[in-house]
């Protein structure tokens, strides 16, 4: 673990593979609260780990209104609380349920896809097979031709 107090927004941007941008950005939305030295932004400990939460809220579908939602539940205690834990609970239950849907209409889509292009490499066996008749049937009647 990291013991170090304070972090530079390049620090925090390149340890977490985003963009000052996004941190700014962050920032604004008021999930970041890093102190300031003059123009420069000291992020603490707690914002770190705040952008790693935030981070991880985003992989799985979290909004940036549901993160922030927990942070507030999560700063009105010293170690949160059971509203949060209720929320928090409650936001997994949506976003495992999106998932499934997701995951059911990804099968659909998948099963479509197959019996396009079944139906695809079908028609595209029979205009060969047609072509190649009718290649046979071009060199049958030439070769009649040629013998008359």
């Amino acid at each position: 673990m990291d013991i170090k107090k304070t972090f530079s927004i390049s620090e925090l941007a390149k340890e977490f593979d985003v963009t000052t941008r996004s941190i700014r950005f962050y920032e604004d939305q008021e999930l970041l609260k890093p102190s300031r030295r003059g123009q420069t932004r000291i992020f603490s400990s707690k914002d770190r780990v705040r952008l790693k939460l935030i981070l991880r809220g985003k992989r799985m579908g979290f909004s940036l209104a549901e993160t922030k939602e927990l942070f507030d539940l999560w700063d009105e205690t010293l170690s949160g609380n059971e509203k949060q834990l209720h929320k928090m609970l409650t936001i997994l239950a949506n976003k495992r349920a999106q998932m499934e849907q997701q995951k059911n209409d990804i099968a659909q889509a998948e099963m479509e896809i197959d019996t396009a292009e079944t139906r695809c490499r079908e028609a595209l066996a029979e205009l060969q097979n047609k072509k190649k008749q009718q290649a046979l049937a071009d060199d049958e009647a030439r070769q009649t031709a040629e013998h008359q």
